[in-house]
């Protein structure tokens, strides 16, 4: 595996460490009222497949069910048309390709914030598609190994078409196009997996061999992580493994 792909399930425990002390309600709420908005009011997680997998999430971050309402509501109220999802393209040091998630209400003030932090550490925010054609929008499903046999995970693979199957010392990361989101369930009836989301996956990736600059690309990546608005940061770098022991 990767030293990107390392790094991406290290941020998703580090991730799902945050949300078991509710760090991050505020961060599920917007995408919660996000999905209900750009579904045209449909809250029935059973026709709204985004919301489905962020209340899961929600959820699993013990978010009282009160929160998971209002922030329901809030995407068929009077301001549901103020929240929505934005993608913001920049630049890390050496190149580095980033696809910033954010949920906002003023999209405007979220740019200058992210330029902000781009600018102060080496980065740079894009012109859009300047970077998005480096990626590629799909599903993403995470299995513990100790939970499933290998031969299970290509037998599913097969079924939903999957575009790839990464794989650590811990999880199988088995991406499947976007589309085929919706299928997950049916497939998956009885089957353990950790978590089911959206990803964009980077179609090649920049190795990075110099600790310096890889620092520097990681300390980018979690200081625009920590801002309030935004969602998760999508990168192309392939980083070694003993550079990631300490992120």
């Amino acid at each position: 595996m990767s030293g990107h792909s390392k790094w991406a399930n290290i941020k998703r425990q580090k991730q799902a460490a945050d949300l078991k002390r509710g760090a991050a309600f505020s961060k599920l709420s917007r995408l919660i009222t996000t999905a209900v908005v750009e579904s045209g009011g449909i809250i029935d997680p059973e026709y709204n497949v985004k919301l489905r997998l962020v209340i899961e999430k929600a959820k699993q971050a013990n978010m009282p069910k009160e929160n998971i309402k209002r922030a329901i509501d809030r995407g068929l109220g009077p301001e549901k048309d103020q929240i929505k999802e934005v993608i913001y393209e920049a630049f890390a040091p050496q190149g580095v390709a980033l696809l910033i998630l954010a949920t906002t209400d003023n999209p405007n003030r979220t740019r200058g914030q992210i330029r902000e932090i781009l600018d102060k550490n080496g980065g740079k925010l894009a012109n859009p598609g300047a970077v998005s054609y480096l990626f590629i929008r799909c599903g993403l499903i995470i299995f513990d190994k100790q939970k499933i046999e290998e031969e299970k995970i290509f037998e599913i693979a097969q079924k939903l078409d999957a575009l790839d199957i990464e794989e650590d010392e811990k999880y199988f990361n088995l991406y499947i196009p976007f589309e085929n989101i919706g299928r997950v369930n049916q497939i998956l009836e009885g089957i353990a997996f950790e978590t089911i989301e959206i990803d964009f996956k980077p179609k090649s990736l920049i190795k990075i061999e110099d600790k310096q600059i890889a620092e520097k690309i990681l300390n980018l990546v979690d200081l625009l992580e920590k801002q309030d608005e935004v969602q998760k940061v999508f990168a192309n770098f392939d980083i070694p493994d003993e550079f990631l022991k300490n992120s």
